[in-house]
C-alpha cells in the first residue's frame, strides 16, 4: 500500500511493497534499489518515515548489518534523510527533481499521453478570436458555461442517454472530477470498491478522501462478474469506481449484459457507481458500442441516471494539455458537488471552455484522426514486441492507449529499474495495485512517436536479456518473508 506524505510506513507494509529482490546483486544493494524504485514511482511518497533499521531487520529476518547497509546506500544516493530522534524519511534527490522537471528521459514509456490530435491546431487558431468573449462571462463559474454544458449534454443524448445541462458540471480534467466526487461523497472510513489493476491516481484520490479500499479483479479478458457481485454484497461499499470502456490498464471492455448486472447489483445495495469514461472515445476496432454506462440505471424519469455518476474528459482523446473534463450525474448530485467545490477550486477557466465548445463540434472528425494514429501505433508496438520479446504475452486491446503485457517471470519492478538506467522510463505493474501485485505485468503505451516505439522496445529487450542472464532461476534466498 502507498503511504501518505509525511506519514510512517510499517515494516509489514514495506515488505509487501518490496516483494522479491534481484538475486543477481548483494541483498543490501537489491533492497536499496527496490526502495529507490518505490520512491521514484510514487508508491512511497517523499516525506514518508521508514521503519527503524532494527524493526525492519527483525521483520525481514535479515541481519541488522544488511539493513544498515541498505539504508546507508539510500542516504548516499540522496533518497533518505535520517535525523536522531526523528527516524529516516525518504526524499527525492535534487537531480531527480531537475531531471523530472526537464523531461530528460530519452524515451518515455511511463505515460500514456498521445500527441495533440490532428486538426486541433486549426481549431485553436480559429477559436483565437473568441477568447476575448471570456471577459464577458463570470470570473468564477462552479458549473461551467451553459453553452459547453449544453454541448456535452447533447452528446450524451445522441448516444442514448437523455441529458440536460443541469446534469453536467465542467471540471479541470477527469482527475479533478474523480477527486471532487471522492471528497464530496465519501466520509472517512467509508468503503470504496476499485478494480485490480486500476488507474493509480483514482485510488490515490479515494484513499486521500479517507476511504477503505476493496478490490475486484480485471484481466485482459474482462471482469469476474461473480466476484464483483459478491464483493459488492459483502463489503457494501459507499462508492465503486469502474472503467468499463478500454479499461486502464488492461484494455478490456465490459460487455453490455455485464454492465446491466453490475448496475442492478449496485442499485440494490445503495452503492453509487462512479464510471470513468475518459477512455470511452478511444475505440480502435471494437465492433460494438453500448453507449454511456448510465443507460443501465433504473430511471425515475427519462433523463435520470440515478445512482450512477459519469466522468468524461478531452485529455486522452484530444490532448493531455487540455485540462477539460466533466461530471454527468443527477441534478441534485451536481448541486451537491457545486456546493463542495469552492473548498478546492473556484471553477474551470473560461478560455478553455470556449475552446472546448469548438472541439465538441468537431469531435467525429477529430476522433477519426485519433483512431488512425492509435491503429498504426498499436500495430507497430505489437509487432516489435512479438519480434524482440516473443516470450511475453501481448494482448490485442480493441481500444485505449496501451498494452497490459504479461512477462514470463515476476520482474516488472526490476525491469523498470534497469530500463531507467538505459534511458527508458516505465511504470512497474505494482503501481496499478494497492497491494504490490502484478509483478508479472507491465503497461506499455503505444502513444509515443514511432521512432521511440522502435528504440524503446530494443532497450526493453536488452534490459530483459540482462535480467535473464542475472537471474536464470529466481532464488529462494532472494525472497523477503511474506507478511499477511
Amino acid at each position: 500500500m502507498s503511504a501518505g506524505a509525511g506519514t510512517r510506513i510499517s515494516a509489514r507494509q514495506l515488505i509487501r511493497l518490496i516483494g522479491e529482490l534481484d538475486p543477481g546483486r548483494p541483498v543490501y544493494d537489491a533492497l536499496a534499489e527496490r526502495v529507490r524504485l518505490l520512491v521514484t514511482d510514487g508508491r512511497i511518497p517523499a516525506g514518508t518515515r521508514l521503519p527503524s533499521e532494527r524493526e525492519f531487520a527483525v521483520q525481514t529476518g535479515r541481519s541488522r548489518t544488511t539493513i544498515v547497509a541498505a539504508y546507508q546506500a539510500l542516504r548516499d544516493a540522496g533518497y533518505l534523510v535520517s535525523q536522531r530522534g526523528s527516524g529516516s524519511r525518504v526524499t527525492l534527490p535534487e537531480s531527480g527533481r531537475r531531471n523530472a522537471a526537464a523531461g530528460s528521459r530519452a524515451i518515455d514509456f511511463a505515460r500514456a499521453v498521445p500527441p495533440p490530435v490532428e486538426g486541433l491546431r486549426d481549431i485553436v487558431v480559429r477559436a483565437g478570436h473568441r477568447v476575448a468573449e471570456a471577459l464577458d462571462g463570470p470570473g468564477f463559474d462552479l458549473l461551467g458555461n451553459v453553452t459547453l454544458r449544453g454541448s456535452i449534454a447533447q452528446r450524451y443524448t445522441e448516444r442514448g442517454l437523455p441529458t440536460t445541462p443541469d446534469q453536467i458540471m465542467v471540471t479541470m480534467g477527469g482527475q479533478h472530477a474523480i477527486s471532487l466526487i471522492a471528497h464530496t461523497l465519501l466520509a472517512r472510513a467509508d468503503v470504496a470498491l476499485i478494480e485490480a489493476p486500476t488507474y493509480p491516481h483514482a485510488y490515490d484520490a479515494l484513499r486521500r478522501a479517507g476511504a477503505r479500499l476493496v478490490t475486484t479483479p480485471v484481466t485482459t479478458e474482462g471482469w469476474d462478474l461473480e466476484h464483483l457481485r459478491d464483493t459488492l454484497a459483502s463489503a457494501r461499499p459507499t462508492l465503486a469506481y469502474l472503467v468499463p470502456d478500454f479499461h486502464n490498464p488492461t484494455g478490456a471492455s465490459m460487455p453490455p449484459e455485464v454492465r446491466g448486472e453490475v448496475a442492478r447489483a449496485a442499485r440494490a445495495l445503495g452503492t453509487t457507481l462512479v464510471i470513468d469514461e475518459t477512455t470511452a472515445d478511444l475505440n480502435i476496432d471494437r465492433a460494438w458500442d453500448d453507449g454511456p454506462f448510465a443507460r443501465h440505471a433504473r430511471r425515475r424519469s427519462p433523463s435520470d441516471g440515478s445512482g450512477i455518476i459519469t466522468v468524461g474528459s478531452l485529455s486522452k482523446s484530444i490532448w493531455g494539455g487540455l485540462r477539460l473534463g466533466w461530471i454527468r450525474a443527477d441534478a441534485a448530485v451536481i448541486r451537491r458537488l457545486a456546493n463542495a467545490r469552492p473548498a478546492g477550486d473556484l471553477g474551470t477557466p473560461q478560455m478553455e471552455q470556449i475552446l472546448g465548445e469548438q472541439i465538441l463540434a468537431a469531435m467525429p472528425q477529430l476522433l477519426h484522426h485519433r483512431r488512425e494514429l492509435l491503429t498504426e501505433h498499436r500495430a507497430l508496438l505489437t509487432r516489435l514486441l512479438q519480434e524482440h520479446l516473443p516470450q511475453w504475452i501481448v494482448p490485442h486491446p480493441e481500444g485505449g492507449l496501451s498494452l497490459w503485457v504479461q512477462l514470463d517471470k515476476p520482474a516488472s519492478s526490476a525491469l523498470t529499474s534497469l530500463s531507467e538506467a538505459h534511458g527508458l522510463s516505465l511504470v512497474a505493474g505494482p503501481k496499478f495495485s494497492i497491494d504490490g501485485a502484478f509483478e508479472r505485468h507491465i503497461r506499455l503505451p503505444f502513444t509515443s512517436p514511432m521512432a521511440d516505439l522502435e528504440d524503446g522496445v530494443l532497450l526493453l529487450a536488452q534490459a530483459w536479456k540482462q535480467l535473464s542472464v542475472r537471474d536464470p532461476a529466481r532464488s529462494e534466498a532472494s525472497r523477503l518473508p511474506s507478511m499477511v
